[in-house]
């Protein structure tokens, strides 16, 4: 089933469904798709092979590998514009005799460059039914989540090293182009705005995908002029708030990504038993639970999926008293029409034992000094007088990994502005001392030694996973909010 009813995914896949599936659609007549990487990927966020098979797609096939050839079925190209994507549409129709299809419906993600599409029709326009542009160059990640995969723009964007090149210029008008397709597929000409500061970067992009927008709406697919939209599309870079980047974030889906090896949105996890199996779930937006409690607190998410639970076992009357993944499993067996629905519970229920387990031995202690240091501000509203003394029981603990005593210190940076070198990082990790400036963040080193700060802080212990009295205390590991909520 394709991605639910509303949302970005949604609209994504019935946009392809009307400009590419629709358009070459014929009653009976089966088609092969070609993709390349990007396209692929895109695809799998808004649909499945079902999806495909109903409008008349019955072969999925990369355009950069070796095919056998299907003289007899048209084919249809859904494919970026770059160089690799088009030699390979240009492979299959090079000669008439040896060309792979029937015929080739070609869709571009974004615009086409004048010198690959004169190379198009000069090599293979003869075997070219139809050749369009589709604005659709960003993923739909979530509902309401996009990215634009272009893992190396921070880095060109930032870099002291690249500040003379035209790195940074040609990665803002990539992204600027790119944020007027997610416009153009939700239908908007919103108005732009950004955040002023010491950072250019903001403002630089704003005003390209303003002059990129009033270009789209003057050559649009309707060829009509379409005036500025209610919508307000906001622009800031990461100097504007830096902080939430690396305190430990509470909510299910933060933490579990944080905390817990998931890679590709796939969570892999064992049975209970002596001969427990491992078992693999993805966390999509076809899971309505997921999709329902992601962006809540773990103290609400653990309070919650155990209910669920219940309430699914008391429908047949199949379980009463306290519930464990054990018994659930044989719950499982007794009710297969309940089968699917109690497995994503679950698994989430997993994922949930499995972030306290992460939590509770360091992460929970590092929680609360994270928010003094990020607020100035202990948990009573007391104001911090010396983060000095904060930061240093992780720095010189044993318990903590690099990773996280770097966290920590940039926390205490982002505070003061200060630098402390009394932590025991590798050299390999030094580099993020060099990087601090590029976030116009002025830093000076002072050096700090473990005999100035014995004084170890008690804290109160959270109580067990499912009986939580002090319920309150979950929330003042998250008092900081993100300046985009504020």
């Amino acid at each position: 089933m394709a991605a639910a009813g509303r949302g970005l995914k949604s609209l994504v896949w019935q946009k392809l469904k009307s400009l590419v599936f629709d358009d070459c659609r014929k009653e009976e007549e089966w088609k092969v798709i070609l993709l390349d990487d990007y396209t692929t990927k895109l695809l799998s966020l808004c649909c499945r092979m079902t999806d495909l098979l109903a409008e008349g797609i019955t072969v999925v096939e990369n355009v950069y590998k070796n095919r056998e050839p299907v003289p007899h079925m048209k084919a249809i190209y859904f494919i970026t514009p770059t160089k690799k994507s088009i030699d390979g549409l240009i492979d299959d129709f090079i000669t008439k005799s040896s060309r792979r299809y029937k015929a080739a419906y070609v869709y571009f993600t974004d615009v086409c460059p004048d010198n690959l599409f004169n190379k198009i029709k000069s090599s293979c326009a003869k075997s070219i039914r139809k050749c369009k542009e589709i604005n659709i160059s960003f993923f739909p990640y979530e509902s309401q989540v996009f990215t634009l995969n272009v893992p190396d723009a921070f880095y060109r964007c930032y870099s002291p090293t690249l500040e003379k090149t035209k790195e940074k210029d040609t990665v803002m008008q990539v992204m600027a182009e790119q944020i007027v397709t997610l416009c153009a597929t939700l239908d908007e000409n919103p108005g732009v705005r950004y955040k002023s500061g010491p950072s250019d970067k903001a403002s630089k992009l704003a005003h390209l995908v303003e002059e990129n927008l009033e270009n789209y709406y003057k050559t649009d697919e309707r060829s009509q002029i379409k005036g500025k939209t209610h919508s307000q599309l906001i622009i800031i870079d990461r100097s504007f708030d830096p902080v939430s980047t690396v305190l430990h974030e509470l909510t299910f889906q933060a933490m579990a990504y944080d905390l817990l090896p998931i890679e590709k949105d796939t969570y892999k996890y064992k049975t209970e038993g002596p001969a427990g199996k491992e078992r693999e779930a993805i966390l999509e937006e076809d899971d309505e639970l997921w999709v329902k409690i992601r962006h809540k607190h773990i103290a609400d998410v653990i309070e919650e999926i155990p209910k669920l639970l219940k309430e699914v076992a008391s429908k047949k009357k199949a379980t009463e008293g306290k519930l464990s993944i054990s018994a659930l499993t044989q719950l499982m067996k007794k009710m297969p029409h309940y089968r699917k629905e109690i497995s994503r519970q679950v698994v989430h229920l997993n994922i949930a034992e499995d972030c306290m387990s992460k939590f509770k031995p360091n992460v929970e202690r590092l929680c609360k000094i994270e928010q003094d240091l990020a607020l100035g501000t202990d948990a009573e509203g007391q104001k911090v007088k010396d983060l000095i003394k904060v930061l240093l029981p992780v720095l010189i603990s044993k318990n903590y990994e690099s990773y996280d005593k770097i966290r920590a210190i940039l926390l205490y940076i982002f505070s003061t502005n200060v630098c402390c070198t009394a932590a025991e990082i590798p050299k390999k990790r030094s580099f993020f001392r060099r990087n601090f400036s590029a976030f116009q963040v002025d830093t000076y080193y002072q050096g700090c030694y473990g005999g100035c700060y014995r004084k170890q802080t008690r804290f109160k212990r959270l109580a067990l996973l499912f009986q939580m009295p002090s319920y309150l205390e979950w929330f003042r590991n998250s008092k900081c909010t993100p300046e985009t909520q504020r």
